[in-house]
């Protein structure tokens, strides 16, 4: 029984090794996919065309403007 408990103690610290544990941050980075993914693209396209026909809308009223003068 004595020779058991060095050895389990030698075994217990052989299982402890000098690499650190792996970063949470990694593990944040990794992004999984969700059902709402598309729909979220799909919104901002719809944004980014708004933002064009508005510009062009501002651009087409200030020539308007510009030919009444």
């Amino acid at each position: 029984m004595k020779p058991l408990l060095p050895l389990a103690c030698l075994l217990a610290l052989a299982g402890c090794s000098n690499k650190p544990p792996e970063p949470q941050a990694t593990a944040a980075a990794r992004r999984v996919a969700t059902p709402w993914d598309d729909m979220k693209k799909d919104e901002q396209k719809a944004k980014d065309v708004q933002k064009v026909l508005d510009d062009q809308a501002r651009a087409q009223q200030k020539a308007l403007d510009e030919a009444e003068q």
